[in-house]
């Protein structure tokens, strides 16, 4: 089977992972447990990554997965157990085909077919999160996905060009603090804020934060290469090649004598640092049957300790 990061899976028990990782080890699909569907209610109930640890330690530890590949400790699903697939340009084709059903899915839609007027296709774009699942609200974001780096790049001008135009906004101060409060990244909240502002992949619509994330299905990160942490270490270093930056997970090719490159794992820095610009990152140091070096940032969602900061000069 074929799955790509920001698309979820269902298990027969009601467990719902988001997919992490395009590559399958051994059967299993690595992600991570968002929600979990409750007997007697209609919307499946989040959880935040120590939640869900701790649920499937106590109750499904046969979805707790160590990778080789990776040396990590992650969630994981064998393919046989999969009850449902749900891929993000699926479910947007079926909303604007069959019409929303509340006024979160018609605001999705007029926020698409904004993209759409402004030349990004339909087929180049998705929708992940609560709103890929039915287990939308109010008050959630609109979680939109862009296949392809050119068609990733190019939405992020449209971002840009509909705030300057005003068809779209920028956040208040109150969304940089409620981002910050839920990344609860190693970076003070003034560095969170400067480096988000500059990848211009959210905004407000209409009221409701949206945010754009990049899935490369052909990224060269998506390797069957083994690695194996060695320690933890502290660089810095230039960036030499940001092409995938924002991609799953996100790789900065730097000038360094002894690493190679720098690979984030966690979304808070993807997209974080340009060609050209000076990095300090923190984080575990991997080696591979090669002997190639690699720095690995955001070994967790929240990544305590580790963080990719671009060095003003």
């Amino acid at each position: 089977m074929t799955v790509l990061p920001r698309d979820f899976i269902e298990t027969g028990e009601g467990l719902i992972f988001a997919v992490v990782d395009a590559v399958i080890e051994d059967g299993k699909i690595l992600g991570v447990l968002r929600y979990v569907r409750r007997s007697g209610t209609t919307r499946p109930d989040k959880l935040d990554t120590a939640a869900a640890n701790r649920f499937l330690r106590e109750r499904h530890p046969n979805y707790l997965h160590h990778s080789l590949r990776l040396d990590a400790s992650l969630h994981a699903v064998d393919e046989t157990a999969i009850a449902r697939h749900y891929r993000p340009r699926e479910r947007l084709q079926q909303l604007l085909q069959a019409g929303p059903q509340d006024p979160m899915e018609a605001r999705l839609c007029r926020l698409i077919r904004a993209f759409a007027l402004r030349g990004l296709p339909l087929d180049q774009m998705g929708i992940t999160g609560s709103l890929l699942i039915g287990a939308h609200t109010p008050r959630s974001d609109l979680d939109v996905v862009v296949y392809g780096r050119s068609s990733f790049n190019a939405a992020r001008e449209m971002i840009k060009a509909g705030v300057r135009q005003g068809d779209f906004d920028d956040l208040h101060p109150s969304d940089w603090a409620e981002a910050y409060r839920r990344r609860g990244c190693a970076l003070s909240f003034e560095e969170f804020v400067w480096h988000e502002r500059r990848k211009a992949n959210k905004a407000l619509f209409e009221g409701t934060k949206f945010d754009l994330t990049q899935v490369a299905p052909q990224s060269p990160a998506a390797d069957n290469s083994s690695w194996r942490k060695i320690g933890t270490m502290t660089l810095r270093a230039p960036v030499q090649d940001d092409t995938a930056a924002f991609d799953s997970p996100a790789r900065y090719l730097i000038e360094h004598p002894r690493v190679r490159e720098v690979v984030a794992c966690t979304h808070t820095y993807v997209g974080q640092a340009r060609t050209g610009e000076l990095i300090e990152a923190a984080g575990y140091l991997e080696q591979d049957a090669s002997q190639r070096l690699r720095l690995i940032v955001g070994t967790s969602r929240e990544a305590p300790r580790e963080y990719l900061r671009v060095l003003h000069q």
